[in-house]
């Protein structure tokens, strides 16, 4: 199929990588702060970025995921901002930073979620700021004990070394790794074990995430184990095995599974859009007299649909729209019964 690009998509995505390197060059004081051991892992972060915003820019570009889209922003600040700014928060503590949507889906699929989407998010909490030189660390000037943290070049916190917060701050990305590698695990076993998913899974879809992730951990705790135990030996080899890893991982972000980490949050808008539709009244279908969605849905599905192309509404005025599943199928059985009496033949 032939590439077409997309110009408006291009132009975000570019504006984009302009502002956030800008960022990266007042973010760091000048470069001041930037750490040049850390460039080939912001080529990568800009790239990720681009792409990242060039797809879901596309993405929006469809009807339908406009509608939701356009509908969550403006649910959220309208008069009801608080109730559905609390809701928000609600639902990102919950769907986002605990994973319980999949939860019904099984206990150990939970678990498995909840660890990789941990280590994930504090990972890119922490690695994303250090690699745009955001946030660096430096000596007290007047007591060598004492380290402290700066961000954009501002002071926020010091800490004695050899305490249990530098241990912690020191050791943080070990934990994520340790996160990300627990959930691959279980993730890994089920892949091996169930049957369904045997019969259906790809290598690209389902196991190259999980190799990615799995690389990126066992190449990062390399690096601490070569210098806790090897005194730096092989510590240029881990380096740039690390750094492949995880260059091939935001390099292949915008283009394979991990996309939908980026697209999750906007589940935040339908459950707005879902709760404002109930309290706007249900619709009714004029087939079986009961309510089978929001009007405010139906409504805006007749919109999409006539953008697609498509326009259902019938010579009455009414549209095929404002029937249920059930007066669907009812008003198809009549088609066909009514096309059979014009011809004369019941059957055959």
């Amino acid at each position: 199929m032939r590439f077409q690009l997309n110009k408006k998509a291009f132009f975000i995505a570019l504006c984009c990588c302009i502002v956030t390197v800008m960022l990266v060059f007042y973010g760091s004081r000048k470069l001041q702060n930037f750490d040049a051991a850390l460039i080939a892992y912001l080529f990568g972060t800009v790239f990720a970025l681009f792409g990242i915003i060039y797809r879901y820019c596309i993405w929006l570009q469809r009807p339908p995921t406009w509608m939701y889209f356009r509908r969550g922003w403006q649910l959220l600040f309208s008069k009801s901002f608080v109730e559905y700014a609390g809701l928000s928060v609600q639902k990102l503590v919950r769907n986002i930073a605990f994973q319980r949507f999949i939860y019904p889906r099984g206990k150990t699929r939970w678990w498995g979620h909840f660890m990789l989407a941990t280590g994930c998010m504090l990972a890119f909490c922490v690695t994303i700021p250090l690699t745009l030189g955001w946030i660096h660390f430096t000596m007290n000037p007047t007591d060598t004990s004492l380290y402290e943290a700066h961000l954009f070049g501002f002071k926020v916190m010091e800490f004695k070394l050899g305490s249990w917060m530098a241990f912690f701050i020191f050791h943080i990305l070990n934990w994520c790794s340790w996160l990300v590698i627990a959930g691959c695990l279980l993730f890994m076993r089920r892949r091996l074990t169930h049957a369904g998913l045997i019969a259906s899974q790809t290598f690209e879809g389902d196991w190259l995430p999980l190799v990615l992730l799995m690389a990126i951990s066992v190449t990062g705790l390399g690096l601490t184990y070569d210098y806790e135990f090897l005194k730096g030996k092989t510590y240029e080899f881990m380096a740039v095995t690390h750094a492949v890893t995880v260059i091939l991982f935001l390099i292949w972000i915008p283009f394979g599974k991990f996309f939908h980490i980026i697209q999750r949050p906007a589940q935040i808008g339908a459950h707005l859009y879902r709760k404002e539709g109930e309290k706007r009244g249900m619709a009714i279908c004029p087939h079986t007299h009961k309510a089978f969605a929001t009007q405010m849905h139906v409504d805006d599905l007749k919109i999409v649909t006539k953008e697609l192309g498509f326009d259902f509404t019938l010579e009455d005025g009414t549209s095929h729209l404002d029937l249920s599943p059930e007066g669907k199928r009812a008003a198809l059985a009549k088609a066909h019964l009514k096309a059979r009496e014009a011809t004369g033949k019941f059957f055959g």
